[in-house]
């Protein structure tokens, strides 16, 4: 299996230095070469499986022989023995043909661990066959950061600086980043917003005298191996609720895209999704994208879902990539157009073909607040806002057939907002045992303005401790 550019202008890599590379030297995002499928039989004899012998199938199809199967198999193990729940990303009915994904059972409470308690192993392993050293740098917009410390803290292989956002993210997100106490990490807090931590991310990538002296690696959602780590509990949710026999439909709240993606990796691999709700709060650029035909960047306002505070979402050049027919001279244009004025117009086959998968819509902050109490008034179920702003998106469009199940992913445990969730619910969040422990310890992290030659000299220096 080998991995190509969005852009064209990369030369096609192995899983193994996709994975370690995280973008490619053309400024562009790996994806597969051609995309592995699998029957129906295949898709139907995961029920009832182990959530990691599932993951370690669907992820063992895009590593290809970089990985022993025996080897993979013992990796997806370990990392979903870290999760709180025997079935890891358990489903749970609230009403009639909807349901909701609970994907917060890791380490951290939210879904970014499903992709980085594997990805923080699978480093370990390729890193230890080539005797190499790393410096990941990921951008923050709340719990990417929190995901990516917990993964590799500790590790003798890999330095990781993680960039968040200053006051755009919750007390709990900062904290799970930056009370380790652990000598290869480090937080800086970026005084702007996560755009700006993700054009620095983008930048440092794209100075090749930079990343080649710090052996630079990426672990945002930009990481293919996190897309397909993500796709696995589309399988099984679907699977679980009668796929491959029927359709499902998913709702995916989400900012910078990956969530949403991994759902339409599992649709081009044979999974039979009716659609995918694309879910923003007002930072509603994918929303607009898809609704308009133009990807037109905004002003980022903060929000009761600061993990949706994005107006750029890395993942869509994916997305556009395929809709354009894979037509990479077209995505790179296309993307240093909004690179350079903010906005792209999506040619209109293009966009007929993501309208063929996903739709789009925004919800409000009232809204948001409303859902949050009235789930708790009619289900007893108290979730974060990001949830809620599924679940508001759900009831709004809902799939195309009122009889197709409809799965919204809950991608946050209501504890990492506990401030937004007691004022939403009026009852406050329960709070687990590692939220407790964070609060008496220590924080330790670095403010830093939004300046990509000041965050190089920090990660140098930080790299060559």
């Amino acid at each position: 299996m080998k991995y190509v550019s969005t852009r064209g202008a990369a030369p096609a890599v192995s899983f193994l230095d996709a994975v370690i590379a995280g973008l490619a030297p053309d400024g562009g995002l790996y994806v597969p070469e051609r995309w592995p499928e699998l029957t129906a039989a295949e898709i139907a004899g995961f029920a009832g499986r182990p959530y990691a012998e599932v993951a370690a199938d669907i992820v063992g199809r895009f590593a290809g022989d970089t990985i022993d199967a025996a080897t993979l198999a013992g990796i997806c193990a370990d990392a979903y023995a870290s999760f709180d729940h025997a079935a890891v990303t358990p489903l749970k009915q609230l009403a009639p043909g909807g349901f909701l994904l609970e994907l917060f059972h890791g380490p951290t409470l939210a879904f970014k661990d499903v992709a980085m308690q594997l990805l923080g192993r699978l480093y370990d392993h390729l890193l230890g066959q080539q005797g190499r050293r790393l410096t990941i740098v990921c951008a923050t917009s709340g719990d990417t950061g929190g995901a990516a410390v917990e993964a590799f803290r500790g590790r003798a292989n890999v330095r990781l600086v993680a960039l968040f956002p200053e006051g755009r993210i919750s007390e709990v997100q900062r904290r799970f980043m930056t009370t380790t106490g652990e000598a290869n990490i480090a937080c800086l807090e970026v005084k702007g917003t996560f755009d700006d931590c993700q054009a620095m991310l983008k930048s440092m990538f794209r100075d090749a005298q930079f990343a080649h002296a710090v052996d630079l690696s990426g672990v945002n959602s930009i990481n293919f191996a996190r897309i397909a780590a993500q796709a696995v509990y589309y399988f099984t949710a679907a699977v679980a609720l009668g796929a491959p026999h029927r359709k499902i439909a998913f709702c995916a709240p989400t900012g910078n895209f990956g969530d949403a993606y991994a759902g339409y990796v599992a649709h081009r691999m044979g999974l039979p999704i009716e659609r995918i709700v694309v879910a923003t709060n007002s930072n509603d650029i994918l929303a607009r994208a898809l609704t308009t035909g133009r990807y037109a960047r905004g002003e980022v306002a903060a929000t009761s879902s600061p993990a949706m505070d994005i107006q750029a979402a890395s993942n869509f050049e994916r997305l556009y990539f395929e809709a354009t027919g894979r037509d990479a001279a077209g995505t790179a244009r296309a993307f240093e157009t909004f690179a350079d004025e903010g906005a792209l117009d999506i040619p209109p086959a293009a966009l007929a073909a993501m309208r063929a998968l996903f739709v789009g819509t925004a919800v409000s902050e009232p809204e948001t607040v409303r859902t949050i109490r009235a789930t708790l008034a009619a289900t007893g179920e108290l979730v974060d806002p990001h949830t809620a702003v599924g679940l508001a998106a759900a009831a709004r469009i809902g799939p195309a057939d009122p009889a197709t199940p409809l799965v919204t992913l809950s991608t946050a445990h209501p504890a990492k907002f506990p401030e937004a969730v007691s004022a939403a619910a009026g009852a406050p969040a329960p709070t687990p045992a590692s939220v407790a422990r964070m609060a008496e310890r220590c924080e330790r992290f670095e403010p830093i303005a939004a300046d990509v030659e000041a965050a190089k000299r920090y990660v140098r220096e930080f790299a060559s401790a």
